[in-house]
């Protein structure tokens, strides 16, 4: 089943979405009359998961490795939902008001929790982690804010929300997958930054562009359309 007819540029481009198998799913889920909402907090509940498993990974241990790759799956569940609760929406001819709180709402708890866990997870520090959270919702906050001001919905990057959980997955594979000798770490005055630490602050900087860039274009935008 496909989605046209749904307003264009009101939804993020996922070119999985198209895939054949993400298709199938979708029907699937829809058939079996799955709530959206239900999928969306989902979602959020594996992001949950997913910053616990950062977090443990600061204790050490033969489970280190494996709660890395546990984080990096959440991640990327969290991603899948964020698709599918809105594939099912469309094909349940049930979207609306409401479902854009559940799509939005659990997406910032979601990126709180993963950022915030990978603060404290080995390699981290957790004030980056409280910074990348926060970096990570104000560029949500510019998307939504401008949309409301009248310009269309932004989802440009260069660190939107795909990119930002590439960028922890990748992390989170490479450090589980890695002899430690290939994990390098800085020391700071008295504190010691890892991969983790070098990934949020990617995603600092990153998710800064990617505001200061939306919030130009919806500025050119409405100054060229005024209502």
């Amino acid at each position: 089943m496909s989605d046209a007819g749904y307003q264009p540029g009101e939804r993020r481009p996922i070119a999985s979405r198209d895939l054949a198998i993400s298709q199938q799913i979708a029907d699937w889920l829809a058939a079996r009359g799955a709530s959206p909402n239900a999928i969306s907090v989902a979602g959020m509940l594996a992001a949950i998961v997913g910053g616990f498993a950062f977090w443990g990974t600061s204790a050490g241990g033969p489970w280190c490795r494996l709660l890395w790759l546990v984080a990096a799956a959440m991640a990327q569940l969290r991603l899948l939902a964020n698709m599918f609760d809105g594939m099912v929406a469309i094909r349940r001819q049930v979207a609306s008001p409401l479902g854009e709180l559940y799509n939005e709402v659990p997406d910032r708890i979601s990126d709180a929790a993963l950022f915030i866990g990978l603060g404290y997870a080995a390699g981290g520090q957790p004030l980056l982690g409280f910074a990348a959270a926060l970096a990570a919702v104000f560029t949500a906050y510019v998307r939504a804010m401008a949309k409301v001001a009248g310009a269309p919905q932004d989802f440009c990057g260069p660190l939107a929300k795909p990119q930002r959980m590439f960028v922890v997955t990748a992390l989170a594979v490479y450090v589980a997958l890695t002899p430690t000798s290939w994990q390098p770490a800085w020391i700071v005055g008295q504190k010691s930054f890892g991969l983790a630490s070098a990934a949020l602050t990617i995603i600092v900087i990153g998710s800064l562009t990617t505001a200061g860039r939306r919030l130009v274009r919806a500025a050119r935008y409405l100054k060229a359309n005024p209502r």
